[in-house]
């Protein structure tokens, strides 16, 4: 059985439920008990979570903005 790459992985995370990754990615990072390098590989693993967001986000504005362009074009 062929194991997913974390990019794969993420792809098939909804916008939300990434959030709320880096939500509990927050959470660790915050604990008293974390230690400096758990902290620094949580906060790279965020850093990856809001990178994969962010182009989520901009994937979904670029399709509504096509679509609105669409949408300009018939009403003339």
């Amino acid at each position: 059985m062929e194991k997913k790459s974390s990019e794969e992985a993420f792809e098939e995370l909804t916008v939300e439920q990434a959030f709320s990754q880096l939500e509990q990615v927050l959470q660790k990072m915050e604990a008293p008990d974390t230690s400096l390098e758990e902290s620094f590989a949580f906060y790279e693993e965020g850093i990856r979570l809001l990178k994969g967001c962010t182009e989520k986000l901009d994937r979904v504005e670029k399709q509504m903005i096509v679509l609105r362009g669409g949408m300009e074009d018939g009403n003339e």
